[in-house]
């Protein structure tokens, strides 16, 4: 008979390889106090805009909407999802990422959401098209959100990020470092509380459902992720440029998947410019 643990489960790891695969912490050595310094940032961050905070778009606890303002007139949109592998962070850890668009005069939005296993992931994809909806009706009532939106996330808010394109309110995404089969998901740790099923994988997988929309997207990753991870945004990529769709590969060296966040906080980061070039190309 053969071993369990040595079945191969999926593109030629088994279980342990998989889980491996997907395990960004165990990948980076400083990811604790990258971490730390990140919600040590944002905190200030917030203190010193507390006018936009804790927004509520719907009924549950974390479906609030942080904004920052930059200053300028109908400033184009960024909305930022975090990540977590959908079950955990939240929003506040990483409101120091809006640093950067807030240097190159954009208004920004950090969505929040409810984490697995509180919410299945459909419920969790639906909250955050709840909230950009939000963003775009009641968002100009406040003086914000009336231009331009872009819609961005890391990791898991890749995922979501790819998820919102076909949503009429979005006019572009920066997907960085993103799930978009997430079929690896369901047979590796991460399913012990995403509870995902083979038919939400058929549904929830953006490379599974290429929008209509030919909305541009940039796909970032960083050359010093996990192979899978990697894999990931190149065969998202390159099944978007098949369909016709208007996608940009950007592999940003030496990065890992935590480190590549640097490159949206710094106003002259990579990230930031891609931001940049993608509001210059809505015109």
């Amino acid at each position: 008979m053969n071993d369990a643990s040595s079945t191969i489960i999926w593109r030629g790891m088994n279980r342990a390889q998989l889980d491996a695969a997907y395990d960004n912490n165990a990948a980076v050595p400083d990811v604790a106090s990258r971490r730390d310094g990140w919600i040590s940032r944002s905190a200030e961050m917030r203190k010193k805009n507390p006018e936009l905070l804790d927004l509520a778009y719907g009924p549950r606890e974390r479906n609030r909407i942080d904004v920052f303002r930059c200053g300028k007139a109908n400033a184009p949109l960024f909305c930022f999802i975090h990540g977590g592998y959908w079950q955990r962070n939240s929003k506040d850890i990483f409101a120091c990422m809006m640093a950067g668009p807030l240097a190159h005069g954009f208004d920004t939005a950090m969505i929040g959401y409810t984490l697995c296993p509180d919410v299945t992931l459909t419920e969790l994809v639906a909250e955050t098209h709840a909230a950009i909806r939000y963003l775009r009706q009641e968002g100009p009532r406040r003086g914000f959100g009336a231009g331009k939106l872009i819609v961005s996330g890391w990791s898991a808010g890749g995922h979501l990020t790819a998820s919102a394109l076909p949503l009429d309110e979005v006019d572009a995404g920066l997907a960085i470092s993103g799930i978009y089969d997430i079929e690896p998901c369901r047979l590796n740790y991460l399913n012990e509380k995403l509870n995902l099923t083979v038919a939400e994988v058929g549904a929830l997988s953006p490379i599974l459902h290429l929008p209509k929309r030919k909305v541009p997207l940039t796909v970032a990753f960083g050359t010093g992720e996990l192979p899978e991870l990697q894999r990931q945004s190149r065969d998202y990529h390159q099944a978007r440029v098949a369909a016709g769709l208007p996608s940009t590969l950007l592999p940003l060296e030496p990065c890992n998947h935590f480190s590549i966040m640097d490159e949206l906080e710094k106003a002259d980061g990579r990230l930031t410019a891609a931001l940049n070039s993608l509001i210059v190309a809505l015109g």
